[in-house]
Formats: structure tokens, sequence, C-alpha cells
């Protein structure tokens, strides 16, 4: 059997070795299997202990997948994402490796490795995919409506800040990648792209379901590339609180996360999009969570973890199957609605100063509490509530 197991790890090797040479030696194996990934089973010339053949920073944990991102990946967390298929297919392709059918994993892990840059560079959004039905059924469950307050011309790229980022973003998703409540028509020439974490691109096929939904990861290197070589009439969606956000989710409370987050000002300004700012009024209705409070040793440990591996564990419920006052993992319907705010015009500074980062986060500040403010009593709020930025 470890003969076996042996023979058809050479022969994965050698499909790995084939598409190396297809890409000119960019995607050396090497460096590859120094990232954490590991072989289930020893071969020649290489000790390997028998180890997971998944990098540990893709276990899976509470609400999303997360991953150590790299150095060129933004301050600003994107939205977090929380795919019920990515283990099931993961543990799927591992299994196949000992079966008859591994030529199908060693295929697709070629392919992968072909394809690794394709996420960084636009993705493969289909336009169909925003058109499926069950993306109505979705919208209608909350329901989730979005309004438009200014016009955005195709003539020029847009960075909309997305607030705030909830238990599972929700009102971003459904706006931005999903076709059901009308962007298109509120927003035409426009091509709306949402951000999320980086580690979610590495999980097996539900990569290629993030990329055909327009989700990119979040890091400078996407985000550069839809605002300078795919064109003008894009908006990149960044859930700019992310995860650390989300340990202050709980209902009647709004506090951001932004007062230290410039990395989206100063990618706008390096590109010359124009800052948009986004409230979802009712996102953090639809779940309750445990919120610790700072200083304490369990809101420590939340946050060590978040910075470790890149999101934070959350301790939450919502209702249950079968009645609305059982508990469970489904979000309460709660109705979400997102409000699109006036664009903050961006000149085109390729090498901005910390002042003039400092001058248009400013800028985009106010912009986002006016919205809040000229808004909050229409969708659920009271007069009195405030929107707290730390």
């Amino acid at each position: 059997m470890l003969q076996k197991q042996r023979e058809q790890g050479l022969e994965i090797l050698a499909c790995v070795s084939a598409v190396k040479e297809v890409r000119g030696g960019k995607c050396q194996l090497d460096s590859y299997l120094d990232q954490g990934y590991r072989w289930p089973f020893p071969l020649p010339h290489r000790s390997v202990p028998p180890q997971a053949a998944v990098p540990a920073s893709m276990l899976p944990c509470a609400h999303c997948w997360p991953c150590r991102g790299p150095r060129s990946e933004m301050s600003v967390p994107g939205c977090s994402s929380s795919p019920c298929s990515s283990p099931v297919t993961l543990v799927l392709l591992i299994y196949l490796v000992f079966t008859r059918f591994w030529p199908i994993s060693a295929l697709y892990l070629a392919w992968v490795i072909f394809d690794w840059d394709t996420p960084e560079k636009g993705g493969r959004r289909l336009p169909c995919l925003r058109r499926w039905s069950v993306w109505r059924h979705f919208r209608d469950y909350f329901p989730v409506k979005l309004v438009k307050t200014h016009d955005l011309s195709p003539g020029h790229n847009y960075i909309i800040g997305s607030h705030p980022h909830g238990i599972l973003c929700v009102g971003a998703f459904c706006n931005f990648i999903t076709g059901s409540t009308g962007f298109s028509e509120l927003f035409p020439g426009i091509r709306p792209f949402l951000t999320t974490l980086a580690g979610n691109f590495r999980l097996p096929l539900f990569r290629e379901y993030l990329m055909s939904g327009g989700l990119c990861p979040v890091t400078r290197r996407a985000i550069g590339h839809l605002l300078s070589k795919n064109g003008t009439g894009n908006a990149v969606a960044i859930v700019i609180g992310g995860a650390a956000e989300s340990l202050s989710c709980s209902p009647g409370v709004t506090t951001l996360i932004l007062k230290n987050r410039k990395g989206f000002v100063r990618m706008a300004l390096q590109h010359g999009a124009f800052l948009v700012p986004s409230f979802s009024f009712g996102e953090n209705e639809l779940f309750r969570q445990v919120v610790f409070e700072e200083g304490s040793w369990m809101r420590a440990v939340q946050q060590r973890f978040q910075k470790m591996m890149g999101f934070a564990p959350c301790v939450f419920y919502g209702r249950g199957l079968t009645s609305v006052r059982s508990r469970g993992f489904l979000p309460y319907a709660r109705p979400i609605t997102t409000v699109v705010g006036e664009p903050v015009t961006v000149p085109k500074i390729e090498e901005p100063s910390s002042e003039v980062v400092d001058l248009y986060h400013g800028m985009y500040v106010r912009s986002l509490l006016k919205l809040f403010n000229d808004n909050k009593t229409k969708y659920g709020l009271s007069e009195g509530d405030e929107l707290r930025i730390v």
C-alpha cells in the first residue's frame, strides 16, 4: 500500500512539474510546499512528517474561513465569509488522492497552481450568477433594500466603504454581489466588486464560486488591478471595519472601527478613485452576540486571536429552524437598508503624504456621519442614536 501511495505521489509531482514548465517556472513546487502544504505520505528525497494536507491557517472556526494574508494585504480587512461546502470539497479532494480517482485531485491541484494569480487580477465573474432566482428569496427573507442618494458616473472608479461589518455582512453581499436589489439599474455602467479575506481564495472549488460572483481578495494588488487596469466604472466595496468590528456587533449599538483605518484612503489617492460611504441599517440586528467588555480577559483572548488568525471568534446566536422563538444559527428576519452616499472627489496622487491621507480620511468620516444622521430615523433608529467611531 505504501509503495502504491508513493507511486501516486510521484505522478502528482509530474503533473505539477508540467504545469510549472508551462508557466515558465514561476510557480515552484518548493515555495508552494513551504507555505504549509505537506503530503500525507513520504516521498523519495523529501523527508516530510505525516501531517494534514492543508495549512493550519485555513482551519475553519465560527463564522469565517481565515488565512493570514500576505504582506501586500491591506490593513483594512474585508468581509468575512462562511462557506459551508468548503470543508466538504477539501476533504473530498484529499480523500480522492488515496483512491483510484486520484487523477481528479492531481489535475485540480495543477489547475489551482496554474490559476493561482487569477483572483488578484479581477477573477472570472459570471453575470448569470447575479441573476439566480435564489438571490431574490434571500433578499425577501430579511428583506434587503438598496437606496441611492447620488449618481455614480461610469467615467470614474470608486471605493465604496461598507459599514457596519455585522456578523455575516449580509447587506454588502446582497447588494454588491447579487443583482436582487437592483444595483445595476440604480447605478448603470457601474461594475460592483466586494473584497473578502485572501484565504478564502485558497480553498478548493470555493475560490471558483467567489470569483464568479465578483469577489476579490482584500489586497493592494487585487484592488489596484481593478482600479487601474480594468477600465473605468469599477466600484470596489470594502468592509472597512473588518473582523475586529464584528466583536462590537450587537442590537442597538453602532460602533465602527474606522479612526485608524486609512489604507483604503491611500489606495483611493494613488489611483484617483472616488470614496463613497455606505451604511447598512439593520445589519447589527440579525444576531444576538455576547459582547465582552473592553479590558476583560475574554475580550483580550478575542483580540489576540484576531491578530494571529485574521478573524475574530464571536459568541452569537440567531433563530432556530423550527421557530423564531428557538435559538440557532439562522439570522433573524430583520429589514436591512443599505444607503449609498455622496462620492468624495479624490485627486490622483501617486505618493500621498500622511497629511493628505488624513485630510481625505476626515472628509470621508464626515460624509459617513452625515449619511448616518440624515437617514437613521427613516430606517429604524431614533433621533438620539449616535454613530460611535473608534
